[in-house]
C-alpha cells in the first residue's frame, strides 16, 4: 500500500459496472469476488483479475434496497465516478458503506446553517463553516462541528425529508440540501452546502434516512392527519382534543394507531407522544397541500 494508506474492510461479495464511460451496459452480470476498501481506494478483485476504484474519483454513493432487475442480492451500494457506475454488494454491508462513508465524508469542511428553520418557522441564521464527522460510536450520526462552536448531532434515522436545490450562498450558485430532523423533539431544518462533490456525497448518506422513514403507502383517516397536523404545528399533545375538538378518548385511540403505525412514538405512558421521522413527513406533505 502507499504511504498514508491503511485498510478498512476487506469482505467477500458481488460487483457489477452498470454504466461505463457513460453508456449502459446491456450484459449486466453480478461477479463473485473480494471486496478491498482501504482509506484511499476500494480494489474488486475476481479470479480473472482486478478493477481499482480511488476514493478521491468517487462523485455519489447511495445505497439501494433489492431491485427486481437485479434480484440477484438483497441490496447494494451503487458508486458513481465519473461517468461510471458500479454497484456493489458486500457481504458485510454494514461495516462496508459505514467505513466507506467515513472514509469519504470524515474531516470534510462544508457550509451550514443551523438551524434555518425551527418548529416551522424560519430563523435569521447565518452560513458557516462546519467540519463533518461519523460519530465513532453510533455509525448512523453524523456530527457537524460549526465554527462558531455550535455542536450538531445529525441522526440519519430521524431525518424526515431532504431537498435538494441550488441557490446562491455568498455570492456564488452552489448545491444546497435542507435535511429535516429533531433537535430535543423540535423540528428543525439543517441547510448544508458547499462543493458539488461533497454535497452529493452528503445527501447519498441523509438520503438513506428520508427512504427509511418514507410517507409512501399510508393511508390516513382524516381525523389521523388532522391531529399529525396539529403536533406538528407545535401544539401540546396535552392540548390536541380541544384543538382538533374531538374527545380525549378518540386523540388517544388516534395516537394507539399512529404508535402502531411507527408514526408516533410515545413519551409517558398517558397522553404524551412525539412525531417520528415518518410522521414529520406525512404531516409537512399535508401541510403543504392545504
Amino acid at each position: 500500500m502507499a504511504d498514508g494508506e491503511h485498510p478498512l474492510v476487506d469482505t467477500k461479495g458481488k460487483f457489477v459496472q452498470v454504466v461505463k464511460d457513460g453508456r449502459k451496459r446491456n450484459d449486466i452480470e453480478w461477479l463473485p469476488g473480494r471486496i478491498l476498501l482501504s482509506n484511499k481506494r476500494l480494489v474488486l478483485a475476481t479470479n480473472d483479475g482486478k478493477r481499482t476504484i480511488p476514493l478521491s474519483k468517487l462523485t455519489s454513493v447511495s445505497a439501494s434496497q433489492m431491485n427486481q432487475s437485479l434480484a440477484q442480492v438483497d441490496g447494494y451500494v451503487k458508486l458513481r465516478a465519473g461517468r461510471d457506475v458500479t454497484l456493489v454488494a458486500a457481504q458485510a454491508d454494514d461495516e462496508f458503506q459505514e467505513e466507506l462513508y467515513r472514509a469519504l465524508l470524515d474531516q470534510i469542511v462544508v457550509l451550514v446553517k443551523h438551524p434555518a428553520v425551527e418548529g416551522g418557522v424560519v430563523r435569521d441564521t447565518g452560513w458557516e463553516k462546519a467540519r463533518l464527522k461519523l460519530d465513532d460510536e453510533h455509525e448512523d450520526t453524523l456530527n457537524l462541528a460549526i465554527a462558531s462552536g455550535t455542536f450538531v448531532e445529525l441522526d440519519i434515522d430521524d431525518v424526515g425529508t431532504v431537498e435538494a436545490k441550488t441557490k446562491a450562498i455568498r455570492g456564488t450558485e452552489r448545491p444546497l440540501l435542507e435535511v429535516e430532523h429533531t433537535i430535543d423533539g423540535t423540528s428543525v431544518e439543517t441547510h448544508i452546502s458547499g462543493g458539488r462533490r461533497h454535497v452529493s456525497l452528503v445527501e447519498g448518506l441523509v438520503r438513506q434516512g428520508e427512504q427509511r422513514n418514507a410517507a409512501d403507502d399510508v393511508d390516513l383517516a382524516p381525523e389521523e392527519t388532522q391531529v399529525l397536523m396539529a403536533l406538528y404545528s407545535g401544539i401540546s399533545p396535552f392540548k390536541i382534543p380541544d384543538f382538533v375538538d374531538m374527545d380525549v378518548d378518540d386523540v388517544e385511540a388516534v395516537y394507539d394507531r399512529l404508535v402502531e403505525a411507527d408514526i408516533l412514538e410515545p413519551v409517558r405512558t398517558r397522553r404524551e407522544v412525539q412525531l417520528e421521522a415518518r410522521g414529520r413527513s406525512i404531516a409537512g406533505d399535508a401541510i403543504a397541500d392545504q
